[in-house]
């Protein structure tokens, strides 16, 4: 599949568990790309349909965007919305990562995450694990601390310690709908809801755990993040804590660090605002790559 200016692909790989991955690119269709972006996206989301405008616009924008939907997310095998250990998931995505920027055509060239409110996270977690590895960040309303009013009750935190390796399956958090939450666009909305591959039962025990527990972490080590990066998120957001990714803004050791908040615009930035929203969040985004996309 392409348009006119882009090139769209799709393929499945196996990970070291044998679990079979869904990975798509978009990439600029008759010149050479600015530089390589991968896309960690959120949770119970997935790459090729809620983020296809990301890697649109971004491929528009002279960028080969690579992305792979997460064990039990999307179009990757595992059950719908299990995350077992958030780790195997950062694993997957470095080794995918890694072997795309290994191939001929990609050596020399800058490579820069983008990850969204979970993804964001993951793309933190990244960074941790291969800390000169990547040339830049951006992160859209990044997961670095679950918002008050969405974190689970102290009861509840102490039965996901307890029961997630017992009944790890099991959908008993109680959540609310986050999609309201999120996203301010109806169409959008409608759009997600009845997106197959977004997964939208209640949070499973073990993921809540998961999750909840790389929020903290992510939270008390803010300081050691070191690598360059834009920071996008609405002043609005009711899912992910804007303070927090000001507190990340000002404690990161990154020389390079830009932070942009959207008055009044929600979680989903890249999707699920009004159009003209999104196009001044994306003329952020590409600005920032731009600046940075060659190698000096």
């Amino acid at each position: 599949m392409a348009s006119d200016d882009i090139e769209y692909d799709e393929e499945h790989i196996l990970n070291v568990r044998g679990v079979k991955l869904f990975t798509c690119q978009w990439r600029p269709q008759n010149h050479e790309p600015k530089a390589l972006v991968f896309l960690c996206h959120g949770y119970a989301m997935e790459c090729s349909i809620s983020m296809r405008g990301t890697g649109t616009r971004l491929a528009k924008a002279g960028f080969a965007v690579h992305g792979v939907d997460y064990e039990g997310h999307g179009k990757s095998s595992g059950l719908q919305g299990y995350i077992n250990n958030l780790n195997d998931v950062v694993d997957d995505c470095s080794t995918y990562f890694a072997s795309v920027c290994e191939k001929e055509e990609h050596m020399g060239k800058r490579k820069f995450l983008l990850g969204e409110s979970m993804g964001g996270a993951i793309a933190l977690m990244l960074h941790k694990k291969e800390p000169t590895f990547w040339d830049g960040a951006i992160l859209v309303a990044p997961m670095c601390k679950i918002v008050d009013e969405m974190k689970p009750a102290p009861i509840v935190i102490t039965i996901l310690s307890k029961l997630s390796n017992v009944i790890p399956t099991w959908k008993i958090i109680p959540s609310e709908d986050i999609i309201d939450r999120a996203i301010k666009n109806v169409e959008w909305r409608e759009e997600v809801r009845n997106n197959p591959y977004c997964y939208k039962g209640r949070p499973r025990l073990k993921t809540g755990y998961e999750i909840f527990m790389a929020s903290l972490d992510i939270e008390s080590n803010l300081d050691k993040v070191s690598l360059p990066f834009i920071i996008v998120h609405g002043g609005a957001d009711a899912v992910t804590d804007p303070s927090v990714s000001e507190a990340l803004y000002k404690l990161a050791e990154s020389k390079d660090k830009t932070l942009k908040l959207y008055p009044g615009m929600c979680h989903a930035l890249t999707s699920g605002e009004p159009a003209s929203n999104i196009d001044l969040v994306f003329s952020d985004i590409i600005e920032w790559l731009d600046e940075r996309a060659s190698v000096s």
